[in-house]
């Protein structure tokens, strides 16, 4: 019984790899709502861009 109380390198692998997994849903359910968005101002900075560039 004791044994089984210290051994927690299982225990704190496991704790790792929730906090890993529900960081990485977290990133995936942000990229998806704001995918559009950086998108559209990504496109908008590229024609102000060469907008300014054929001006010169």
């Amino acid at each position: 019984m004791k044994k089984l109380l210290k051994n927690e390198k299982g225990q704190g692998i496991m704790e790792y790899v929730i906090i890993s997994s529900l960081v990485g849903i977290c990133c995936l359910v942000a990229v998806k709502q704001f995918g559009e968005v950086i998108q559209k101002r990504i496109q908008n900075m590229k024609s102000q861009v060469s907008e300014h560039l054929e001006l010169k």
